[in-house]
């Protein structure tokens, strides 16, 4: 059961005929949808364990004031409302665990701004993230978030805090969101940071929303600050007898004070399967491990140099080869392919996804460890990720076992890998959030205090628990 701040038991309300009627009046009877194919739509992500639960109905607004009225009238009756971007969640995050009301955000896709004077944007939750860059790039600027999903909305990333391939030079989300437009339950509409670089005015509650999977409120504006596009761009494919020799020239490269764009390690096995998948060739592909490297900036002489530069490491590191791709043409198919790991793994199949970080310096032993659980349980985990943030994506198979030795060894093998990361000083996720898939997780990598003061923050935001309720923790 939910229950409220005070202790009270919270008796979820129905989405009844009159609340229907007062949805209809708030936000116009074409933005309330109630047929079962529009609730099938919206019954689940894309987390792979195919968690799913259908709404009552799902309203789709067009902007703040008709958020703010609907949570108002949801907050009277006591519903429960998830928020929804395009649905490319990987936790569950977006099921809407307890019914209620879906509000998709897909109807406040505008780009309000591109303040160029500033190095800003201000953008509704529902732009997706491949047409933010696109059109921030028609005037020479760059947003570098880019977790891998494009077709993602700015609002899921402030969601969960995405990461993605260029977290080693610039961070996860939280470092280019300089301010929200938020809405509370009630309906109150918080502005929170703004078109300012720095602030020191107490708590920060900004970065309280950010990360909180919809939990706390609802995002209704993001402003984000933007940088010069770079001009130059190169990516290194290189490929080594062993992980630990990759693993050692990361380490290294970082030692050295190179700052790449992304840094990302892969499994021989894995690229396999992609070129299997996709049709698609790798420039090589029968060595045991891969580093892909990114660097970019604006002085051609300084980014050669740095490629130069980590490709020396590379080889003192007994790098079998580094083959440079220079031109778009050969860097987009490098990393069209990498992006697609997931959706080649995932793709007709049972599978999960791990998304533990640990230190960078670890991975190595971390992925001798996911071998002997793997071996132990007689599944096998395909690894792969972000190297440069230690953030390792890891996907356990079931290829031919029976439903029933799945079903006995698979949470298992769960509970094992998020141990194993803990142990090493780790996080359970790294950048997917934790949703429903994972909140059983939480108790391993955060100590009981700290989920504690987390339930108090939601219960201050979120006294009658209806925002994204079931997810990340249970409030009892």
């Amino acid at each position: 059961m939910v229950k409220d701040v005070k202790g009270g038991v919270v008796g979820y309300g129905k989405v009844t005929c009159e609340v229907l009627r007062r949805l209809g009046e708030v936000l116009g009877s074409e933005n309330v949808c109630t047929g079962g194919d529009e609730l099938s739509k919206y019954s689940r992500d894309e987390n792979p364990l195919g968690l799913a639960a259908f709404p009552e109905a799902v309203v789709k607004p067009v902007n703040t004031e008709q958020v703010a009225e609907t949570l108002s009238l949801a907050n009277e009756v006591r519903i429960p409302v998830t928020f929804r971007g395009q649905g490319t969640g990987l936790c569950g995050a977006a099921v809407p665990a307890y019914g209620g009301i879906v509000m998709s955000f897909e109807r406040m896709n505008d780009i309000i701004e591109v303040d160029e004077g500033n190095l800003m944007a201000v953008a509704e939750p529902g732009v997706a993230l491949l047409n933010l860059k696109q059109e921030v790039e028609k005037l020479g600027l760059f947003y570098p978030g880019d977790p891998g999903e494009r077709t993602s909305t700015i609002g899921g990333n402030v969601a969960t805090n995405a990461g993605g391939m260029n977290g080693v030079k610039y961070g996860k989300t939280r470092a280019w969101v300089l301010g929200l437009e938020a809405v509370l339950p009630g309906g109150k509409v918080l502005n929170l940071g703004g078109k300012v670089v720095k602030r020191s005015m107490g708590y920060d509650l900004m970065h309280l929303v950010i990360g909180s999977e919809g939990t706390l409120a609802a995002v209704t504006k993001v402003v984000v600050r933007l940088i010069k596009l770079p001009k130059v761009f190169i990516t290194l494919y290189i490929p080594f007898h062993s992980l630990q020799n990759a693993v050692r020239s990361v380490s290294e490269v970082l030692r050295r004070r190179i700052t790449p764009t992304a840094m990302e390690f892969v499994e021989k096995e894995v690229i396999l399967e992609a070129e299997k998948q996709l049709g698609k060739t790798m420039p090589h592909h029968d060595a045991e491990a891969y580093l892909i490297i990114r660097v970019d900036g604006d002085e051609d002489q300084e980014i050669r140099g740095n490629a130069e530069a980590i490709s020396g490491i590379c080889l003192e590191n007994h790098a079998l080869n580094v083959i440079v791709a220079d031109t778009k043409e050969s860097q987009s198919g490098i990393w069209d392919v990498r992006s697609a790991f997931y959706d080649v793994i995932v793709r007709n199949r049972v599978a999960q996804i791990v998304d533990s970080a640990i230190p960078p310096s670890r991975i190595a032993e971390y992925m001798q460890n996911v071998k002997e659980i793997s071996g132990r349980h007689g599944v096998r985990v395909l690894g792969y990720g972000h190297a440069g943030d230690g953030n390792i994506h890891l996907h356990p198979l079931k290829d031919d076992l029976s439903d029933v030795e799945w079903r006995r060894r698979f949470p298992k093998v769960m509970e094992e890998l998020y141990t194993a990361a803990a142990a090493m000083g780790g996080t359970i996720s790294g950048e997917h959030g934790i949703g429903l898939a994972k909140k059983k997780y939480l108790q391993l990598g955060l100590e009981e205090e700290q989920i504690r003061l987390m339930k108090e923050v939601k219960r201050l935001f979120d006294p009658g628990c209806i925002l994204n309720p079931g997810k990340i923790f249970d409030i009892e």
